[in-house]
């Protein structure tokens, strides 16, 4: 069989990139993890069929591994994460292709409504970095009806996070949520890489959360990507939610940090709602209940102003919070995790804009990462529901 000269070194940045071990990888492709060290030390070489298998497995197109050294990785985007004071990782191979894909549909979006002669959103960029906090979360608040609508019409904070997806998407704002690429359930997107990312958009933003999080931990990172908007800066991020706004790292996620715990739990309030003659688990219980968030973000609230100490808001986080709650599983209905994944938004878009013979059912197959027959099936299932 045909031999594949492959680069020795390309085939360990691929397994690395990968974050696999060389027996994971040598399983991956099945072959042995003799034939593994191997290929990396370079003194065999996989077949043209083991190579082609390796670059598919590994996610990387298969020219790279013919390549003299291996390319440099950079993200199209900011990168502004840190996790308990650790440096940002390397970008795996899954976060790669999710934000290429959230880059595709964007493009596409904000080409379909420069065709339509959308005017550009005046909230992208309405404020600058220097900006007082509470001014941005007052003006988040106007802007999404938060005090007046949205809590009202939330039995809990679950529902609160759909209704503030609603809102921000009637704003303007694509909101895309998941937990796997695409729709493929082998390959999940992992909480200590990335919680979400925004793109700073004048005409089409977009905000992508990661529904591996928690949901408690969710509606604390929608808000803050949302805060990205009001200052027009793209980027990836990862809060630590046991640090307080202001111990974040970077100085742009200490801002809309801050914006984001003041949206959601302005101080006013907070100060008079909360009791010194109740424990720290009933404040969290009623306050919960009033501004319709997690008990993280109150248990967070609390040790940002001072009512709780730094021991008291660790002993709780680990004892009673749980982190930020169990993680999303996912599952329900696949055509309606179609629509979170790609935004309700975007989705009916470019159903509509097939109808409409402005894109092509292939084209819209690849946007929402369908294959054909399944987009059919879906497009069918829209207009039903429609």
């Amino acid at each position: 069989m045909a031999i594949a000269v492959v680069t020795p070194q390309l085939i360990t940045w691929a397994r690395i990139r990968a974050n696999m071990t060389p027996t994971e990888a040598a399983k991956k492709v099945n072959v042995s993890e003799g034939a593994w060290s191997s290929w990396e030390t370079g003194t065999a070489h996989p077949t043209f069929r083991q190579a082609e298998q390796l670059a598919q497995k590994l996610y990387i197109p298969f020219g790279y591994l013919f390549l003299s050294n291996p390319p440099p990785i950079q993200s199209a985007l900011p990168d502004l994460r840190t996790l308990q004071g650790a440096p940002a990782s390397v970008p795996s191979p899954e976060f790669h292709d999710v934000l290429n894909d959230a880059l595709r549909k964007q493009e596409w979006y904000r080409g379909y409504l420069e065709e339509e002669g959308a005017e550009t959103l005046p909230l992208v960029g309405r404020f600058s970095v220097n900006a007082p906090a509470a001014l941005v979360a007052d003006d988040i608040h106007a802007t999404l009806a938060i005090s007046q609508e949205a809590r009202p019409q939330s039995a809990n904070w679950e529902e609160f996070l759909q209704v503030l997806m609603r809102k921000i998407e009637q704003v303007g704002v694509l909101v895309l949520r998941n937990s796997v690429v695409g729709n493929n359930t082998h390959r999940h997107l992992q909480v200590e890489e990335f919680r979400g990312f925004v793109i700073s958009d004048e005409i089409a933003p977009l905000i992508f959360l990661n529904g591996g999080d928690a949901k408690s931990a969710q509606i604390f990172t929608l808000l803050h990507e949302l805060a990205h908007l009001w200052i027009a800066q793209s980027g990836i991020s990862n809060p630590d939610y046991q640090k307080r706004s202001d111990e974040q790292a970077n100085p742009i996620e200490r801002f809309c940090d801050a914006v984001a715990a003041q949206a959601l739990v302005p101080e006013r309030e907070f100060l008079s709602g909360w009791t010194a003659n109740l424990s720290i688990s009933q404040n969290l219980t009623i306050l919960t209940r009033y501004f319709k968030v997690s008990q993280i973000v109150i248990l967070r609230r609390a040790y940002t102003l001072g009512k709780i100490t730094g021991d008291e808001f660790q002993d709780y986080y680990r004892n009673h919070a749980g982190g930020v709650g169990l993680p999303n599983q996912g599952g329900g209905d696949f055509n309606r995790n179609v629509l979170v994944r790609n935004s309700h938004t975007f989705t009916t878009t470019i159903v509509d804009a097939v109808l409409s013979g402005r894109a092509s059912e292939r084209e819209a197959a690849r946007l929402l990462d369908l294959k054909m027959p399944t987009f059919d099936r879906f497009a069918r299932w829209m207009i039903e529901e429609s």
